[in-house]
């Protein structure tokens, strides 16, 4: 299946995110309360473009069951995830987004826009996996005491989100499988680009990255 080979080809991704001070830091608590903020603000301009880009998952998705799961989820990142950011982002629209988050969505969008649905899928679907595989990894961690960001963790660790992003797997496989392997390629690289997209996400917040000019 296509997401054996595209979790498998990230690997390397995935050591240097779990392995990255900024998920250690928001694991154990020790993170600093700015560099956490820089992140919910970026994240929240984030999530409105990823929102946009699963709505045209949706539109280009070839089953109403397909359109359903990727219009909920598009749904869901507008209204139910931003909700966690509200109280770190009093103004949404007078936050910059950095380089790095606009880098990421304009790539989401540029996929989104070549008329190829498994592209597409392939593309969001880092942001699903990765999290989730964040979130309850460091939920097994979590000392259950006081903790300032076990909501954080709490939101990506819930069986909620990982059985939509088991949905968006499988929607993805469902997807990518049967196209020649030319495409299967095309949508590996999208899957991998994505996942350094998330490395570079978090690292950005970490350097809490500005524009160089």
């Amino acid at each position: 299946m296509f997401t054996d080979h595209a979790w498998n080809d990230i690997r390397p991704i995935l050591t240097a995110i779990e392995t990255h001070p900024f998920v250690i830091g928001l694991g154990d608590g020790s993170l600093d309360s700015d560099k956490y903020a820089y992140y919910m603000a970026q994240d929240a301009l984030y999530l409105a473009d990823y929102g946009r880009v699963l709505a045209l998952a949706a539109a280009q998705a070839p089953s109403v069951t397909e359109l359903q799961f990727w219009a909920d989820s598009a749904t869901a990142t507008a209204v139910t995830e931003r909700e966690l950011h509200a109280r770190y982002v009093a103004d949404f629209d007078n936050v910059e987004p950095s380089p790095t988050c606009t880098a990421y969505t304009s790539f989401l969008a540029n996929c989104a826009t070549r008329g190829s649905y498994a592209l597409v899928a392939a593309a969001v679907l880092p942001c699903f996996w990765i999290y989730d595989h964040i979130g309850r990894r460091l939920l097994d961690a979590l000392d259950h005491g006081e903790h300032p960001y076990a909501g954080w963790i709490q939101t990506y660790a819930d069986p909620a989100f990982n059985e939509a992003s088991r949905r968006a797997q499988e929607l993805t496989n469902a997807a990518v499988d049967p196209l020649p392997l030319e495409h299967q390629q095309q949508a590996l690289r999208a899957f991998r680009t994505a996942a350094r997209y998330e490395y570079m996400f978090w690292d950005a917040a970490w350097r809490q990255e500005t524009w160089p000019v």
